[in-house]
């Protein structure tokens, strides 16, 4: 449906939600041209009808007062915007563009999206960047997110993305969930656990291993609240276990696997003894809860942010995917590891090459043979595209402090926010030559730091795709106009194609003509979309692999033959390795950050609706009573706390449903409500050496008392 519908005429359209991974179906309805009312579909697979608060309170975010109108362009960031059309905006965007690639080349350009942009947006930003321009400094906030998981896959399984589904809830019998409060950050996820355990009653079990105890925690039988980093140790502990005790899966594991004598070599030290002195919990609670879970029929894991944002997040991924191999539980119908996404569109960033080193398809920059087949595929000389891989989120932001990067290209996300040790990551910004910022909302702590901004269409106000932590695919619909100059991300990318002398590359009519060219560079892909259309999406969501036009999708991967070489799925010894930023006298605590349930990311959307402001308007600082006597705060008064890179000013909360020694910011609060705010002040930019995720879960911190505001004394 394109347009508006006369005042007064409630109109229903089924398309996705914008927010988590869980990739829920909503129905619109359309009122007077404007979203009026959110509810679940009931025919989407992924929620079935299912919905949660922020999607209920999306209206009110649609037309707030924060929505992006026009475009802003202003010499330097201290000088004031000018507004200015869109069209001219971007043409002074890319004669500046075209001035820093004549004088520095592509390496000087970089290109940072986001899992909230569609497969469509995504795919032409890759396709400019990478096919036309030669830079491979293009990377996402889904760098933060999933890519030490995308690393665990692909070293075992030879290809990114899970190998089950939700569906598999369904059917199994242990639940296994690692640093992922399911509850808050995946809600509709969680209840479908719920239903499960109620369901079946005493025939499921839910591990949780968390440092909090969160609502997700009270879903468990057992709760490990481990310190926070010590995660490969209990896995290793866990597989040990199920070793000594004949629980491996011995047939597949002949079968299907190989390395496993080198795994068992490294597991054979993490007794759970030893696990216990290094993860702070009981080791017969580490030996029962590997019994459960190898014992099981039918295992899952689910894991999210606390295991990935990690300096060692691949190494705890690796340890994940070793016991899911031995105990047999991978590739069968209720079993499986399920890394649990955290944006709506972080998958379809992969698929279309959104992160530095990929090419569509899970194809890679340095591969010869993949630079062909894509470049063909677009109409551009293979010598085109870059040969190695580029900067990654973090080395992106590197690159412009130190002057190699002089400009940055920023889509649908807010890094001025959610980068590691903020005042470093604001500092590169105010260094570039040149800040776009494309966004549906305006202003943003990020385009305060901008030279240019374009305003985008947001989520109901364009066509396109995006797939969930399932692999489905969902069509998002366009049902309202977008207001003032706003357009869909993909068009904003194609103007400026057309400004640097490319356009003819980027002649789509449409988001489906842009998908169509799209899933046809996928066919014989470890991500097969070729047989997935717009028109087919209109009908209901598909799941890849999807090799043809009449295939129904596939729920289950690797049922017979896994992606690598050999066939074979790999072991790949795990082992423990410090925090990069251990307590110390002087900073006793470690900090781990997470969301809340009302809010999401850096409430860039959420906070224009005041439901959801009500629901969470403040941070709290979880401390431990321990801890609190320690540093003499008490429950409702006021803290600093500080690490080696800055300070936060916030509420205290006392409360025993966190561990000692741990103490929990939520990071959705920015500096926009006040320079000690955010939680990211705090953080630290160490990163895992194979998946170069930020180790955004573990930072070192002292707290000290404050008195009570004058307002509240």
């Amino acid at each position: 449906m394109r347009g508006t519908k006369p005042p007064g005429r409630e109109t229903w359209v089924r398309t996705g939600c914008p927010y988590c991974g869980v990739g829920c179906g909503l129905s619109v309805g359309v009122v007077g041209g404007a979203v009026a009312k959110v509810k679940g579909d009931p025919a989407h697979p992924s929620s079935r009808g299912e919905v949660c608060m922020k999607a209920v309170c999306l209206p009110a975010t649609v037309h707030s007062e924060g929505r992006a109108r026009q475009a802003f362009v202003r010499a330097h960031a201290a000088a004031p915007f000018a507004a200015l059309a869109p069209e001219a905006a971007i043409a002074h965007a890319a004669r500046e563009l075209r001035r820093i690639l004549r004088e520095r080349g592509p390496e000087a350009v970089a290109f940072y999206g986001s899992g909230q942009l569609t497969t469509e947006d995504y795919y032409a930003l890759v396709k400019l960047a990478k096919g036309c321009l030669g830079t491979d400094h293009v990377d996402t906030n889904s760098r933060l997110c999933m890519a030490s998981a995308v690393a665990g896959y692909k070293a075992s399984f030879g290809a990114d993305a899970p190998p089950g589904s939700y569906a598999d809830v369904d059917q199994a019998e242990v639940f296994l969930i690692l640093g992922a409060n399911v509850a808050d950050c995946h809600p509709i996820l969680f209840r479908r656990i719920e239903k499960r355990l109620a369901a079946a009653r005493d025939a499921v079990r839910v591990i949780v291993v968390d440092p909090r105890r969160t609502e997700t925690a009270d879903l468990a039988h057992a709760h490990l609240p481990i310190r926070p980093g010590t995660d490969v140790a209990l896995l290793n502990a866990m597989l040990r276990v199920a070793i000594h005790e004949g629980h491996v899966d011995e047939d597949f594991v002949a079968t299907r696997c190989e390395g496993f004598a080198a795994v068992r070599e490294a597991v054979e030290p993490w007794t759970p003894d030893a696990a216990a002195e290094l993860c702070g919990v009981p080791a017969r609670a580490i030996a029962d809860a590997a019994r459960v879970f190898a014992r099981a029929r039918r295992a899952m894991v689910l894991w999210s942010m606390g295991v990935n944002q990690s300096s060692h997040g691949t190494a705890k991924n690796h340890a994940i995917l070793n016991l899911c191999l031995a105990t047999g539980h991978v590739g069968r119908p209720g079993s499986g590891p399920l890394s649990l996404t955290g944006q709506p569109n972080a998958m379809g960033g992969r698929e279309v090459g959104g992160l530095a080193g990929l090419l569509p398809g899970h194809r890679h920059v340095e591969c010869a043979r993949d630079r062909e087949v894509v470049a063909r595929h677009w109409g551009v000389p293979a010598e085109r595209l870059p040969r190695r891989a580029g900067r990654t989120a973090s080395e992106i932001f590197a690159g412009l402090e130190d002057g190699s990067v002089r400009a940055v290209w920023i889509l649908a996300s807010n890094p001025a926010a959610s980068m590691p040790d903020l005042e470093r990551a604001r500092r590169a910004l105010r260094r570039a030559e040149l800040v776009v910022v494309q966004d549906a909302y305006f202003p943003t702590d990020t385009s305060e730091l901008a030279h240019v901004f374009l305003p985008a269409a947001a989520w109901p106000e364009k066509d396109g795709s995006m797939t969930n932590s399932e692999r489905v695919v969902t069509l998002l619909r366009r049902v309202v106009d977008p207001p003032g100059a706003a357009r869909p991300d993909w068009e904003i990318v194609a103007a400026l194609a057309a400004e640097l002398g490319f356009g003819a590359h980027f002649a789509w009519g449409s988001a489906a003509e842009v998908f169509d060219e799209f899933r046809r560079l996928t066919a014989g892909t470890t991500c097969d979309l070729s047989g997935i259309t717009h028109a087919r999406l209109a009908q209901g969501p598909l799941q890849w692999p999807c090799p043809h036009e009449s295939h129904p999708g596939s729920a289950t991967r690797y049922a017979e033959r896994f992606a690598t070489p050999s066939g074979r799925a790999r072991f790949v010894p795990a082992h423990p390795r410090p925090a990069a930023e251990p307590p110390t006298r002087d900073f006793p605590l470690v900090l781990t950050t997470g969301r809340l349930k009302p809010h999401w990311h850096t409430r860039t959307r959420t906070r224009w609706s005041k439901n959801l402001e009500g629901r969470a308007p403040e941070p709290l600082l979880e401390i431990h009573p321990v801890d609190a006597r320690r540093a003499g705060v008490v429950d409702g008064g006021f803290a600093e706390v500080r690490s080696r890179r800055g300070e936060v000013v916030v509420q205290v909360r006392v409360t025993s449903e966190i561990a000692e020694g741990t103490v929990f910011l939520p990071f959705h609060w920015t500096r926009r409500d006040g320079p000690e705010k955010p939680a990211n002040n705090l953080t630290h930019g160490a990163l895992d050496p194979v998946s170069k995720q930020p180790e955004l879960k573990h930072s070192a911190v002292r707290v000290r008392a404050l008195p009570l505001p004058r307002e509240l004394a």
